[in-house]
């Protein structure tokens, strides 16, 4: 990451992320004209919610189809279930979150795991110390030790409190690509990081009504290619960083898609 004041916006200014942002802010713009959004937005913040939640899980193992999630009621009973009752749980804990994030997002990722831990053991809901195991099987990634960590995450935390130029998506990217590789936690660490991204980019006012879900994306382009593009991240290399930013931005055009079509579908049931 760039050593700039301001190194969000050195991010924004490598070559091609402009054309992500771009693109990014048409395709939302174009669900919030939809006249749906006019009069029935609470409905498409509602499934937008849940799809979130069926993709972010799925990236995390459980892929469910979208009626399964609908119709489960139990969600601690095996390990599947329960990676999607800590999704569910995420998705709507995130938008209580909004306006502790600037100030301390530190707090707000604590607040997070232990939302998808649902225990009180000592480990969850605070970062890991040496020696203690992640469980986080699907990102193979070489693991940042504890002193890493800390030192990384406070320096996430200052980025965010001091606030930045850069646009949403970039700083939405960086927060989720952070957390990723840094892996803070003992457990649910995809979870928490695609729920702190979908803090960034409601809170941004990029998507102020999360119609927008781009867990949905995510798990649209596929594991293959999401763990491709965070090796870029990892890679900390401009091409690297870039290749993740625009998958990102993907993302966010995949679930705005989705919700044109749930707008269309609303429209269609109302017609």
């Amino acid at each position: 990451m760039s050593t700039t004041a301001d190194p969000l916006a050195a991010l924004g200014a490598l070559p091609g992320v402009a054309e992500s942002v771009e693109s990014v802010r048409k395709a939302v713009d174009r669900v919030y004209g939809h006249r749906i959004m006019r009069r029935r937005s609470n409905a498409v913040t509602s499934e937008a919610a849940l799809r979130a939640a069926r993709g972010s899980a799925a990236l995390s193992g459980a892929d469910w189809a979208l009626e399964e999630v609908r119709r489960r009621t139990d969600f601690g009973t095996d390990g599947e279930a329960r990676v999607m009752g800590a999704a569910l749980r995420l998705t709507a804990e995130a938008g209580q979150l909004l306006s502790i994030w600037r100030q301390s997002p530190l707090r707000v990722l604590a607040r997070l795991h232990l939302v998808a831990a649902a225990s009180d053991e000592s480990r969850v809901g605070r970062p890991r110390q040496a020696g203690e195991a992640v469980d986080e099987p699907l990102i193979e990634l070489p693991l940042p030790d504890a002193r890493e960590v800390s030192g990384r995450l406070d320096g996430l935390a200052d980025l965010i409190i001091a606030g930045s130029s850069a646009p949403a998506l970039v700083t939405a990217a960086v927060v989720h690509g952070e957390l990723l590789a840094l892996r803070p936690f003992t457990s649910h660490n995809g979870l928490v990081a695609r729920a702190a991204e979908r803090i960034v980019l409601i809170g941004s006012g990029l998507d102020p009504k999360a119609v927008c879900p781009a867990e949905v994306g995510h798990a649209e382009q596929g594991r293959a290619e999401y763990l491709a593009a965070l090796e870029g991240y990892v890679s900390g290399t401009p091409e690297g960083m870039t290749a993740w930013i625009a998958h990102c931005g993907r993302a966010v055009e995949f679930g705005a898609r989705e919700s044109t079509a749930v707008c269309e579908a609303l429209q269609r049931g109302a017609a």
